[in-house]
């Protein structure tokens, strides 16, 4: 997500996705006040602790702590300019990946899962305020608004190739427009897109489905 107004730009090259292995920083990371500085900072552009401050509902004081954290473990960086608490902060990076299970050491897989949890409690958070507000916004926005769910019965390599499609579609789409606000269109906003996919039941031995015998065995 994005940098605002022109004279707080990300640096030309643009932030990039950053992949976030280690179990310290992940911990770092997963503080509800440090995950809302970060949402914010993505979606504004660079906001003094002060800005960002009226924007979650923490004092300057609180903001610029965490702030100075997140600089500490490479999320965020200064933009410029101000001095003290008037000094803005923007990001380093947008958007971030974390190896799934299996790809970590022990305590890696703790920070993550600590990490999922807020940022899917966040996730929530943010889709029910909009069920709770969404009579305030025009009726075309209101229609172009998703809800939806899909069944699919799949095996394990069709979920997988499901998934890495869907990525490859999503995730080049309109990211120019994170970094650098001159490729937003008029009368755009932001628009925040949840994917989530998961097996409803456990995969049975000799690879039956619901509804169907296990495969037979040669004896």
């Amino acid at each position: 997500m994005p940098d605002e107004d022109d004279a707080r730009q990300a640096p030309p090259t643009g932030p990039e996705l950053r992949e976030v292995s280690d179990a310290r920083t992940l911990r770092a990371l997963a503080h509800p006040v440090r995950i809302k500085l970060v949402e914010e900072l993505t979606i504004h552009g660079p906001m003094t602790a002060t800005e960002v401050g009226e924007l979650i509902g923490e004092s300057p004081t609180t903001c610029s702590f965490h702030l100075r954290q997140l600089a500490r473990y490479g999320f965020v960086e200064e933009a410029g300019g101000g001095r003290g608490r008037a000094r803005p902060w923007r990001m380093r990076h947008i958007g971030l990946t974390v190896p799934g299970p299996g790809k970590l050491d022990p305590a890696g897989e703790v920070a993550a899962d600590a990490f999922t949890r807020l940022m899917r409690d966040s996730w929530f958070a943010r889709q029910q305020a909009w069920q709770e507000t969404k009579g305030a916004y025009p009726p075309e926005w209101r229609d172009a608004a998703e809800s939806s769910e899909f069944l699919y019965f799949l095996t394990l390599e069709e979920y997988t190739e499901l998934n890495q499609e869907i990525r490859e579609l999503l995730l080049p789409r309109f990211r120019d427009r994170l970094s650098d606000p001159s490729r937003r269109p008029p009368g755009s906003v932001p628009v925040e897109l949840l994917l989530l996919s998961y097996p409803l039941e456990m995969p049975r031995p000799g690879g039956g489905g619901p509804g169907q015998p296990p495969a037979q065995q040669d004896t």
